[in-house]
């Protein structure tokens, strides 16, 4: 179960606006996450919390295949993003690092509403009191986030 405070984004929001091509030079992901959303939300790194959880519209995460945007975003604490949908490679490369990304039309709800997410039943529901469903995560899926994502997942399973 995930549950955190929503913070909401509209569509097409772009691995440049997540993480800004200017800072790529630097590859230590706890630097590169101190400027996590800063040219569409200057005052994120400062606002969110460790569980919260993006809101979005439709095709976030498009343009580039940079990994460091859900990387930032994970660092920063971030615990879920919900969007009406994703672009492919940011989904996937979501997936490979562990954190969860669900598809599920959450623009009604409110800015600061908490929000839980069940990603093996599929429920969503607000302390407001909204519910809905999604279809959950198959379950080779559900495993790699619980593993921490792809990498953590080979090294656990080929360690010796």
């Amino acid at each position: 179960m995930i549950e955190g405070r929503i913070w909401k984004y509209g569509d097409h929001v772009n691995t440049d606006l997540i993480i800004p091509g200017r800072y790529l030079d630097n590859y230590d992901v706890p630097t590169l996450a101190e400027h996590a959303m800063e040219d569409i939300d200057p005052l994120f790194v400062s606002k969110v919390r460790r569980g919260d959880i993006l809101v979005a519209g439709r095709n976030f995460g498009c343009g580039s295949s940079r990994e460091q945007a859900p990387l930032v975003l994970k660092e920063k604490g971030v615990g879920a993003i919900v969007a009406v949908s994703f672009a492919r490679i940011f989904y996937r490369n979501a997936i490979n690092i562990g954190l969860p990304v669900v598809v599920a039309d959450l623009t009604s709800l409110d800015e600061g509403d908490v929000l839980s997410i069940d990603l093996s039943r599929g429920l969503l529901r607000s302390a407001s009191g909204w519910e809905s469903s999604f279809r959950p995560l198959p379950p080779q899926l559900l495993e790699l986030l619980e593993k921490g994502g792809l990498v953590s997942s080979l090294r656990e399973r080929f360690k010796h």
